[in-house]
């Protein structure tokens, strides 16, 4: 477990907020299903982007570093097992994944890893300064758009002076060759727009990417640096079945919400989403995800 975490917590009550009952999740995050998908997700991200900290070849200035909304803790977890020097911990809205990433942790010995419950919406329980390296991965479908300012002051609050912010988002759900995938993928960049969550103009992307830049700027960062991954997921790539499952669970949780909104019938996504079964299987299917790593470094005078 983290050895000095409460040398590292702020010197102020615990949040007294139940997270669970102010969640802003576009899904369930104490479903078991949503940690599955979650699991294999962060798996791909990892993979995709060359692994969990490519762009960083010298970490001997890493010391504390902190996973925002780590979810089941993959990345945590391979981070630790890479660096044992390095205290590394996460901290999620969901007991339920928390809990199965402490499990994992003490199962694979990793004395370096801890997890805890925190609301990242709200101040963090913990002291101005006390990391190095901030991860934070796909909140798209975490924060609202009048979130994002708030949030990444909180993170500066953070990061000692010169650490770094890392946030990695995506583009889109993947852009493929399928008719039906493109347009159950519409659909859910409507839900994120209307939602209050994308800053896209007219809902056609997830609309979150171009606007991290200017976000961190604003917000008071240095030294900001774009990366970009794509992951080819055709039907003939390594990664298709993973990123075919991904898209499977991901549009059985989002149906519902789909079919409230009014955006299509029940008829009309099932009707979608087995073609989407059939397209993808299709020996001329092709796809590609996209997503965007943007960092920054905290100021030494804020």
């Amino acid at each position: 477990m983290f050895p000095d975490i409460s040398s590292m917590k702020k010197e102020k009550e615990p949040m007294t907020t139940d997270p669970m009952n102010h969640n802003t999740y576009v899904f369930d995050p104490e479903s078991p299903t949503e940690m599955a998908r979650l699991i294999n997700q962060d798996r791909m991200l990892t993979k995709g982007m060359g692994g969990v900290l490519p762009e960083v070849s010298d970490t001997s200035s890493l010391h504390n570093v902190l996973d925002i909304a780590c979810g089941p803790g993959g990345w945590v977890l391979d981070f630790a097992f890479e660096h044992p020097e390095i205290e590394v911990a996460g901290i999620d809205i969901s007991r339920t994944m928390i809990d199965y990433a402490n499990a994992r942790a003490r199962t694979q010995h990793l004395t370096n890893a801890s997890f805890g419950v925190m609301d990242i919406r709200q101040p963090l329980d913990f002291a101005d300064g006390a990391f190095d390296l901030l991860n934070v991965r796909f909140l798209f479908a975490v924060l609202h758009r009048d979130a994002w300012p708030p949030f990444l002051q909180e993170c500066k609050r953070l990061l000692r002076p010169g650490g770094i912010l890392r946030l990695t988002e995506p583009v889109d759900l993947g852009t493929t060759s399928g008719p039906s995938t493109e347009y159950l993928s519409s659909l859910f960049y409507q839900i994120l727009q209307r939602g209050g969550y994308s800053f896209s103009a007219n809902g056609g992307t997830i609309g979150i990417t171009h606007k991290l830049p200017q976000l961190l700027r604003n917000a008071g960062y240095l030294n900001i640096q774009n990366r970009a991954h794509a992951l080819d997921f055709s039907v003939d790539a390594e990664a298709w079945g993973e990123i075919y499952h991904l898209l499977n669970v991901g549009y059985i949780q989002a149906r519902p919400m789909l079919i409230k909104a009014g955006l299509i019938t029940q008829e009309d996504f099932d009707r979608h989403f087995q073609q989407l079964h059939i397209e993808t299987h299709l020996e001329n299917f092709s796809g590609m995800w996209h997503y965007v790593t943007v960092s920054g470094t905290c100021p030494w005078h804020t």
